[in-house]
Protein backbone atom coordinates (compact mmCIF):
# COMPACT_ATOMS: atom_id res chain seq x y z
CA UNK A 1 0.00 0.00 0.00
CA UNK A 2 1.35 3.27 -1.05
CA UNK A 3 2.08 6.43 1.59
CA UNK A 4 0.85 9.99 1.42
CA UNK A 5 3.76 12.37 2.26
CA UNK A 6 2.96 12.88 6.30
CA UNK A 7 3.18 9.12 6.29
CA UNK A 8 6.45 8.80 4.86
CA UNK A 9 8.14 11.82 7.06
CA UNK A 10 6.78 9.88 9.97
CA UNK A 11 7.96 6.54 8.93
CA UNK A 12 11.64 7.59 7.85
CA UNK A 13 11.99 9.26 11.44
CA UNK A 14 10.74 6.86 13.49
CA UNK A 15 12.12 3.87 11.15
CA UNK A 16 8.47 1.55 10.97
CA UNK A 17 5.60 2.30 8.91
CA UNK A 18 2.89 3.94 10.18
CA UNK A 19 -1.01 4.63 9.59
CA UNK A 20 -3.43 7.08 10.35
CA UNK A 21 -4.70 7.18 13.91
CA UNK A 22 -1.06 5.73 15.34
CA UNK A 23 0.15 7.09 18.59
CA UNK A 24 4.10 7.77 17.79
CA UNK A 25 7.01 9.27 19.61
CA UNK A 26 9.13 11.63 16.70
CA UNK A 27 12.47 13.20 17.14
CA UNK A 28 12.05 16.51 16.43
CA UNK A 29 14.59 18.45 14.13
CA UNK A 30 14.22 21.52 15.40
CA UNK A 31 12.06 24.16 17.74
CA UNK A 32 10.89 27.63 17.25
CA UNK A 33 9.47 29.69 20.61
CA UNK A 34 8.50 33.14 19.95
CA UNK A 35 8.64 36.25 22.71
CA UNK A 36 5.27 35.62 23.86
CA UNK A 37 5.53 32.32 24.94
CA UNK A 38 9.26 32.23 26.35
CA UNK A 39 8.20 33.36 29.87
CA UNK A 40 6.02 30.24 30.03
CA UNK A 41 8.25 27.98 28.13
CA UNK A 42 10.87 28.62 30.79
CA UNK A 43 8.80 28.67 33.93
CA UNK A 44 7.29 25.19 33.15
CA UNK A 45 10.61 23.88 31.33
CA UNK A 46 12.64 24.27 34.94
CA UNK A 47 8.84 23.01 36.88
CA UNK A 48 9.80 19.58 35.15
CA UNK A 49 13.02 19.15 36.58
CA UNK A 50 14.85 19.98 33.47
CA UNK A 51 18.97 20.46 34.00
CA UNK A 52 19.80 21.25 30.39
CA UNK A 53 18.46 21.32 26.88
CA UNK A 54 18.54 18.54 24.89
CA UNK A 55 20.66 20.34 21.77
CA UNK A 56 20.69 24.03 22.48
CA UNK A 57 21.67 24.46 18.39
CA UNK A 58 18.18 22.77 17.34
CA UNK A 59 16.33 25.51 19.60
CA UNK A 60 15.31 29.21 18.06
CA UNK A 61 13.87 31.83 19.88
CA UNK A 62 12.98 35.26 17.86
CA UNK A 63 11.26 38.66 19.05
CA UNK A 64 8.88 39.45 16.96
CA UNK A 65 5.54 39.76 18.56
CA UNK A 66 5.94 41.93 21.16
CA UNK A 67 8.43 44.50 19.08
CA UNK A 68 8.23 47.31 19.16
CA UNK A 69 7.62 46.88 22.75
CA UNK A 70 3.94 48.84 22.91
CA UNK A 71 2.99 47.69 26.97
CA UNK A 72 4.77 47.65 30.10
CA UNK A 73 5.09 44.34 30.62
CA UNK A 74 6.84 43.26 27.34
CA UNK A 75 10.48 44.07 27.85
CA UNK A 76 9.85 41.43 30.56
CA UNK A 77 9.75 38.85 27.56
CA UNK A 78 12.81 40.48 26.35
CA UNK A 79 14.66 39.85 30.04
CA UNK A 80 13.05 36.22 30.73
CA UNK A 81 14.34 34.95 26.77
CA UNK A 82 17.78 36.54 27.26
CA UNK A 83 18.67 34.76 30.89
CA UNK A 84 16.96 31.37 29.35
CA UNK A 85 19.01 31.37 26.43
CA UNK A 86 22.34 32.66 28.39
CA UNK A 87 21.61 29.76 30.92
CA UNK A 88 21.32 27.19 28.64
CA UNK A 89 23.42 27.81 26.00
CA UNK A 90 21.33 28.85 22.77
CA UNK A 91 22.64 30.97 20.08
CA UNK A 92 19.80 30.84 17.62
CA UNK A 93 18.33 33.75 18.74
CA UNK A 94 17.02 37.04 16.76
CA UNK A 95 16.00 39.79 18.48
CA UNK A 96 13.53 41.66 15.28
CA UNK A 97 15.43 40.28 12.40
CA UNK A 98 11.69 39.49 11.29
CA UNK A 99 8.50 37.54 11.56
CA UNK A 100 9.13 34.15 13.42
CA UNK A 101 7.90 31.71 10.51
CA UNK A 102 9.77 33.58 7.79
CA UNK A 103 12.96 33.46 9.69
CA UNK A 104 12.71 29.90 10.10
CA UNK A 105 13.13 29.17 6.69
CA UNK A 106 14.58 32.00 5.46
CA UNK A 107 17.23 31.34 7.87
CA UNK A 108 18.20 27.48 6.83
CA UNK A 109 16.70 26.79 10.47
CA UNK A 110 13.95 23.78 8.72
CA UNK A 111 14.55 21.40 5.57
CA UNK A 112 13.16 19.41 3.60
CA UNK A 113 11.50 16.14 5.60
CA UNK A 114 12.22 17.58 8.52
CA UNK A 115 9.64 17.65 11.79
CA UNK A 116 9.46 21.11 13.68
CA UNK A 117 7.30 22.64 16.36
CA UNK A 118 6.66 25.81 17.51
CA UNK A 119 4.79 27.69 20.16
CA UNK A 120 2.39 29.35 17.16
CA UNK A 121 -0.89 27.85 15.63
CA UNK A 122 0.88 29.20 12.37
CA UNK A 123 4.22 26.78 12.39
CA UNK A 124 2.73 24.87 9.87
CA UNK A 125 4.00 27.38 7.21
CA UNK A 126 7.15 25.19 6.65
CA UNK A 127 5.45 22.80 4.83
CA UNK A 128 6.06 24.82 1.69
CA UNK A 129 9.41 23.45 1.87
CA UNK A 130 8.16 19.73 2.66
CA UNK A 131 8.47 19.62 6.79
CA UNK A 132 5.87 18.67 9.03
CA UNK A 133 5.49 21.15 11.28
CA UNK A 134 3.03 22.15 13.58
CA UNK A 135 1.84 24.29 16.51
CA UNK A 136 2.34 23.51 20.30
CA UNK A 137 1.49 24.82 23.59
CA UNK A 138 4.20 25.83 26.19
CA UNK A 139 4.09 22.72 28.34
CA UNK A 140 4.74 20.04 25.21
CA UNK A 141 7.27 22.85 23.76
CA UNK A 142 8.85 22.55 27.59
CA UNK A 143 8.49 18.86 27.58
CA UNK A 144 10.70 18.69 23.97
CA UNK A 145 13.31 21.34 25.32
CA UNK A 146 14.14 18.78 28.20
CA UNK A 147 13.36 15.11 25.62
CA UNK A 148 13.98 16.31 22.03
CA UNK A 149 10.84 13.84 21.48
CA UNK A 150 6.99 14.32 20.56
CA UNK A 151 4.12 11.96 20.82
CA UNK A 152 1.62 12.57 17.81
CA UNK A 153 -1.18 11.23 16.42
CA UNK A 154 -0.60 10.43 12.45
CA UNK A 155 -3.79 12.55 10.80
CA UNK A 156 -5.26 11.47 7.80
CA UNK A 157 -4.62 13.17 4.74
CA UNK A 158 -6.58 15.63 2.39
CA UNK A 159 -5.25 15.83 -0.97
CA UNK A 160 -5.75 18.92 -2.82
CA UNK A 161 -5.35 18.82 -6.59
CA UNK A 162 -4.54 21.84 -8.66
CA UNK A 163 -3.92 22.02 -12.56
CA UNK A 164 -3.42 24.59 -14.66
CA UNK A 165 -2.60 28.15 -14.72
CA UNK A 166 -3.93 30.74 -12.85
CA UNK A 167 -5.73 33.67 -14.01
CA UNK A 168 -3.42 37.19 -13.81
CA UNK A 169 -5.02 38.71 -11.04
CA UNK A 170 -5.24 35.34 -8.60
CA UNK A 171 -2.66 34.54 -6.27
CA UNK A 172 -1.89 31.66 -4.20
CA UNK A 173 -3.76 33.45 -0.92
CA UNK A 174 -6.97 33.59 -3.39
CA UNK A 175 -6.80 30.08 -3.61
CA UNK A 176 -6.46 28.82 -0.07
CA UNK A 177 -9.13 31.20 1.10
CA UNK A 178 -11.22 29.47 -1.10
CA UNK A 179 -10.39 25.71 -0.23
CA UNK A 180 -10.60 27.68 3.77
CA UNK A 181 -14.10 28.17 2.50
CA UNK A 182 -15.23 25.17 1.02
CA UNK A 183 -13.68 22.87 4.03
CA UNK A 184 -14.92 25.45 6.66
CA UNK A 185 -12.84 26.87 9.35
CA UNK A 186 -13.23 22.84 11.13
CA UNK A 187 -12.96 20.61 8.01
CA UNK A 188 -9.12 19.86 8.28
CA UNK A 189 -9.15 19.25 11.45
CA UNK A 190 -6.12 17.26 12.49
CA UNK A 191 -5.38 16.39 9.13
CA UNK A 192 -2.90 16.64 6.97
CA UNK A 193 -3.29 18.93 3.13
CA UNK A 194 -1.19 17.75 1.02
CA UNK A 195 -1.30 19.81 -2.00
CA UNK A 196 0.10 18.42 -5.75
CA UNK A 197 -0.81 19.25 -9.52
CA UNK A 198 0.78 21.25 -12.27
CA UNK A 199 -0.57 24.27 -10.28
CA UNK A 200 1.18 23.76 -7.18
CA UNK A 201 4.46 22.72 -9.10
CA UNK A 202 4.73 25.71 -11.15
CA UNK A 203 4.22 27.93 -7.63
CA UNK A 204 7.47 29.75 -6.18
CA UNK A 205 8.07 28.75 -2.23
CA UNK A 206 7.02 32.10 -1.44
CA UNK A 207 3.46 31.28 -2.57
CA UNK A 208 3.31 27.46 -1.38
CA UNK A 209 4.35 29.56 1.97
CA UNK A 210 0.86 31.47 2.53
CA UNK A 211 -0.74 28.53 1.71
CA UNK A 212 0.85 26.34 3.97
CA UNK A 213 0.54 29.08 6.93
CA UNK A 214 -3.27 29.74 6.69
CA UNK A 215 -4.13 25.86 6.38
CA UNK A 216 -4.65 25.81 10.30
CA UNK A 217 -7.52 28.28 9.73
CA UNK A 218 -8.93 24.94 8.32
CA UNK A 219 -8.40 22.85 11.54
CA UNK A 220 -5.23 21.35 9.93
CA UNK A 221 -2.59 19.82 11.90
CA UNK A 222 -0.32 20.08 9.03
CA UNK A 223 0.19 21.15 5.05
CA UNK A 224 2.36 19.65 3.19
CA UNK A 225 4.45 20.33 -0.73
CA UNK A 226 6.58 18.08 -2.29
CA UNK A 227 10.14 19.28 -2.53
CA UNK A 228 11.59 20.15 -5.78
CA UNK A 229 14.23 22.40 -7.03
CA UNK A 230 12.72 25.54 -5.79
CA UNK A 231 12.53 24.28 -3.09
CA UNK A 232 16.13 22.90 -2.82
CA UNK A 233 17.74 26.51 -3.90
CA UNK A 234 15.49 28.15 -1.60
CA UNK A 235 16.41 25.99 1.39
CA UNK A 236 20.25 25.97 -0.26
CA UNK A 237 20.43 22.42 0.06
CA UNK A 238 20.82 19.23 -2.65
CA UNK A 239 17.34 17.01 -2.27
CA UNK A 240 18.90 13.85 -1.10
CA UNK A 241 16.78 9.92 -1.99
CA UNK A 242 14.34 10.70 1.20
CA UNK A 243 13.60 14.32 0.53
CA UNK A 244 13.02 13.44 -3.21
CA UNK A 245 10.79 10.73 -2.34
CA UNK A 246 8.15 12.73 -0.40
CA UNK A 247 5.24 12.76 -3.15
CA UNK A 248 2.05 11.37 -1.99
CA UNK A 249 1.96 8.19 -3.28
CA UNK A 250 -1.24 7.14 -6.29
CA UNK A 251 -2.08 4.27 -4.25
CA UNK A 252 -1.98 6.38 -0.87
CA UNK A 253 -5.47 5.91 1.27
CA UNK A 254 -6.44 9.89 1.45
CA UNK A 255 -9.68 10.74 3.65
CA UNK A 256 -10.77 12.69 0.63
CA UNK A 257 -9.12 14.01 -2.74
CA UNK A 258 -10.35 17.64 -3.57
CA UNK A 259 -9.88 18.89 -7.32
CA UNK A 260 -9.42 22.41 -8.15
CA UNK A 261 -9.04 23.79 -12.13
CA UNK A 262 -7.10 26.59 -11.70
CA UNK A 263 -8.79 28.79 -14.10
CA UNK A 264 -11.80 28.75 -12.06
CA UNK A 265 -10.72 30.37 -9.53
CA UNK A 266 -10.96 34.21 -9.06
CA UNK A 267 -10.07 36.88 -6.28
CA UNK A 268 -11.85 36.62 -2.59
CA UNK A 269 -12.00 37.82 0.23
CA UNK A 270 -12.59 36.26 3.94
CA UNK A 271 -15.47 38.31 5.17
CA UNK A 272 -16.06 39.92 8.88
CA UNK A 273 -15.33 37.67 11.44
CA UNK A 274 -14.86 34.38 10.34
CA UNK A 275 -11.88 33.40 7.89
CA UNK A 276 -14.20 30.82 5.83
CA UNK A 277 -17.06 33.56 5.02
CA UNK A 278 -15.22 33.59 1.29
CA UNK A 279 -16.85 35.97 -0.90
CA UNK A 280 -15.93 37.06 -4.32
CA UNK A 281 -14.40 40.51 -4.44
CA UNK A 282 -16.58 41.45 -7.54
CA UNK A 283 -19.59 40.87 -4.88
CA UNK A 284 -18.13 43.08 -2.44
CA UNK A 285 -17.63 46.19 -4.55
CA UNK A 286 -18.09 49.44 -3.31
CA UNK A 287 -17.90 49.20 0.66
CA UNK A 288 -15.59 51.71 1.60
CA UNK A 289 -12.71 51.19 4.15
CA UNK A 290 -10.51 52.68 6.51
CA UNK A 291 -7.30 50.71 6.05
CA UNK A 292 -4.79 48.51 4.50
CA UNK A 293 -2.69 46.14 5.80
CA UNK A 294 0.06 44.34 3.37
CA UNK A 295 2.25 41.86 5.03
CA UNK A 296 2.38 39.21 7.96
CA UNK A 297 3.74 35.91 7.80
CA UNK A 298 0.93 35.27 5.08
CA UNK A 299 1.76 37.67 2.87
CA UNK A 300 4.83 40.08 3.59
CA UNK A 301 7.72 38.21 1.45
CA UNK A 302 9.18 39.88 -1.93
CA UNK A 303 6.48 38.75 -4.34
CA UNK A 304 4.12 40.03 -2.35
CA UNK A 305 5.42 43.12 -2.44
CA UNK A 306 6.15 43.55 -5.65
CA UNK A 307 2.72 42.40 -6.66
CA UNK A 308 1.25 45.29 -4.04
CA UNK A 309 4.13 47.70 -6.21
CA UNK A 310 2.77 47.00 -9.39
CA UNK A 311 -0.99 48.19 -8.52
CA UNK A 312 0.35 51.00 -6.86
CA UNK A 313 3.02 51.96 -9.52
CA UNK A 314 2.03 55.94 -10.83
CA UNK A 315 -1.03 56.02 -8.31
CA UNK A 316 -1.80 57.62 -4.86
CA UNK A 317 -3.22 55.68 -1.41
CA UNK A 318 -6.92 57.34 -1.40
CA UNK A 319 -7.61 60.42 1.03
CA UNK A 320 -8.24 59.08 4.25
CA UNK A 321 -7.23 55.78 3.53
CA UNK A 322 -3.53 54.37 5.64
CA UNK A 323 -2.00 52.03 3.87
CA UNK A 324 0.54 50.45 5.84
CA UNK A 325 3.14 48.02 4.56
CA UNK A 326 5.18 45.48 6.96
CA UNK A 327 7.99 43.61 5.33
CA UNK A 328 8.52 40.13 6.93
CA UNK A 329 12.04 40.13 7.18
CA UNK A 330 14.78 42.70 7.34
CA UNK A 331 16.28 40.53 4.52
CA UNK A 332 12.92 41.11 2.58
CA UNK A 333 13.16 44.97 3.46
CA UNK A 334 16.81 44.86 2.23
CA UNK A 335 15.68 43.44 -0.96
CA UNK A 336 12.58 45.30 -1.40
CA UNK A 337 14.78 48.52 -1.08
CA UNK A 338 17.37 47.22 -3.89
CA UNK A 339 14.76 46.91 -6.02
CA UNK A 340 13.09 49.41 -5.81
CA UNK A 341 9.49 48.42 -4.52
CA UNK A 342 9.76 50.30 -1.17
CA UNK A 343 10.53 53.54 -2.96
CA UNK A 344 7.12 52.79 -5.32
CA UNK A 345 5.21 51.38 -1.97
CA UNK A 346 6.21 55.12 -0.32
CA UNK A 347 5.78 57.59 -3.26
CA UNK A 348 2.12 56.06 -3.68
CA UNK A 349 1.99 57.10 0.53
CA UNK A 350 2.37 53.86 1.99
CA UNK A 351 3.47 53.85 5.88
CA UNK A 352 6.57 51.07 5.69
CA UNK A 353 7.14 49.62 9.11
CA UNK A 354 10.00 47.51 10.79
CA UNK A 355 9.11 43.50 10.35
CA UNK A 356 7.15 42.66 13.21
CA UNK A 357 3.70 40.63 14.12
CA UNK A 358 2.42 43.86 15.69
CA UNK A 359 -0.40 45.10 13.35
CA UNK A 360 -1.30 40.97 12.76
CA UNK A 361 -1.95 40.41 16.31
CA UNK A 362 -4.10 43.56 16.79
CA UNK A 363 -0.41 45.02 19.10
CA UNK A 364 0.76 48.22 17.40
CA UNK A 365 1.75 49.59 14.20
CA UNK A 366 -1.70 50.53 13.22
CA UNK A 367 -4.49 48.83 15.22
CA UNK A 368 -7.86 50.19 14.85
CA UNK A 369 -10.87 51.29 16.08
CA UNK A 370 -14.63 50.94 16.45
CA UNK A 371 -16.50 50.69 13.15
CA UNK A 372 -13.59 51.21 10.87
CA UNK A 373 -12.95 48.89 8.35
CA UNK A 374 -9.70 47.37 7.51
CA UNK A 375 -8.16 44.98 4.37
CA UNK A 376 -5.48 43.20 4.86
CA UNK A 377 -3.36 40.44 3.56
CA UNK A 378 -2.64 38.63 6.85
CA UNK A 379 -4.35 35.15 7.91
CA UNK A 380 -7.26 35.77 10.34
CA UNK A 381 -9.95 38.75 10.82
CA UNK A 382 -11.26 37.20 14.06
CA UNK A 383 -13.09 40.09 16.45
CA UNK A 384 -10.44 42.31 18.41
CA UNK A 385 -7.72 40.65 15.84
CA UNK A 386 -6.54 44.11 14.69
CA UNK A 387 -8.19 46.38 17.21
CA UNK A 388 -11.09 46.84 19.17
CA UNK A 389 -13.97 43.90 18.59
CA UNK A 390 -16.66 46.62 16.11
CA UNK A 391 -13.29 46.70 14.27
CA UNK A 392 -14.44 44.48 10.40
CA UNK A 393 -11.51 42.99 8.77
CA UNK A 394 -11.61 41.60 5.18
CA UNK A 395 -8.80 39.36 4.20
CA UNK A 396 -7.62 39.22 0.65
CA UNK A 397 -4.33 38.93 -1.63
CA UNK A 398 -1.91 41.51 -1.79
CA UNK A 399 -2.40 42.91 -4.97
CA UNK A 400 -6.88 43.16 -4.01
CA UNK A 401 -5.58 44.98 -1.03
CA UNK A 402 -3.41 47.27 -3.28
CA UNK A 403 -5.82 47.96 -5.62
CA UNK A 404 -8.79 48.69 -2.68
CA UNK A 405 -6.07 51.19 -1.27
CA UNK A 406 -6.20 53.18 -4.41
CA UNK A 407 -9.65 52.96 -4.97
CA UNK A 408 -10.58 53.68 -0.83
CA UNK A 409 -13.24 50.83 -1.05
CA UNK A 410 -13.31 47.16 -2.20
CA UNK A 411 -12.49 46.84 -5.39
CA UNK A 412 -11.56 44.01 -8.13
CA UNK A 413 -7.59 43.85 -8.56
CA UNK A 414 -7.62 45.24 -12.58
Amino acid sequence: MGETIIEKIIRHNTGKAVKPGDIVTVNVDRVMIHDIFIPFVAEKFEEMGFQKLWDPDKVVLIYDHLVPASQQDDTRHFHVGDAFAAKYGMKNVHRSDGICHQLMTEAGYVKPGNIVFGTDSHTTTYGCVGAFSSGIGYTEMASILGTGTMWIKVPETIKVVIDGELPENVMSKDIILRLIGDLRADGATYRALEFSGSTIENMSVASRMTMANMAIEAGAKCALFTPDEKTAAYCNVELDDYQKSLVGDEDAVCMKTITYKAEDFVPVMACPSQVDKIRDVSELQGETIDQVFIGSCTNGRLEDLMAAAEVLKGKKVADFVKLIVTPASRKIYRQAIELGILDTLAEAGAIITHPGCGLCCGRTGGILTDGEKVVATNNRNFLGRMGTSKVQIYLASPKTAAACAVAGKIVMPE
